[in-house]
């Protein structure tokens, strides 16, 4: 279980392709508090550390964690927002984050205003967002400000900006969207009804 509240910021040294597979080498400055079998949010979507060398870690993901996260798209030399698990003995600052990926969204508009900049996604997947609620954007607990179907707003402080990775997100670029799990929950029961 995640928070949502980044890190650190990865980057990307090498992929290799094993069948259906892809291994990520990352650098990150907290590798060597890492340890093998441990979980680690990466733009939000929680991976197990295999192996660690030196200043370097290496994370799998599957077939079906690259077909529904922005993951597969990485070149070398990209920054990922990276977060540890969180430990039940501190404060949940964000909210409650399972490092499940829903869906991939695009960015349609970066606003900038005095004091924020609004960034715009809209995404094409089966699940709502409410404003003053809550949504996950690359690993990065957010509150939703606008809402329509298939499209919210989000407002982002300068210091979200420069220690995450929404410094790089321009029109048309893909994000991974965690949606509030109450959320999900409370549409399932109302679907079913």
């Amino acid at each position: 279980m995640f928070t949502g509240i980044i890190e650190s910021l990865g980057r990307l040294k090498k992929m290799e392709t094993e069948q259906t597979n892809v291994h990520f080498t990352f650098e990150s400055s907290f590798t060597n508090e890492l340890k093998i079998d441990q979980s680690l949010a990466h733009n939000g979507t929680c991976l197990t550390v295999v192996a660690i060398q030196g200043d370097e870690y290496v994370v799998t993901a599957i077939d079906e964690t690259l077909k529904r996260t922005n993951l597969g798209e990485l070149k070398v030399g990209d920054e990922v927002n990276l977060e540890r698990c969180m430990q039940m003995n501190g404060r949940l600052d964000g909210h409650i984050v399972q490092g499940h990926v829903d869906a991939v969204g695009v960015c349609k508009d970066v606003i900038t205003h005095d004091g924020s900049t609004e960034f715009v996604f809209s995404y094409d997947y089966d699940e709502v967002t409410v404003a003053k609620g809550s949504i996950t954007v690359n690993g990065v607990s957010l509150t939703v400000v606008q809402s329509e179907k298939n499209l919210f707003s989000v407002h982002v402080i300068p210091f979200t900006i420069e220690h995450t990775n929404f410094k790089n997100i321009n029109k048309g670029q893909p994000v991974n969207l965690e949606f509030d799990i109450i959320g999900k929950y409370v549409k399932r029961i109302l679907d079913k009804g």
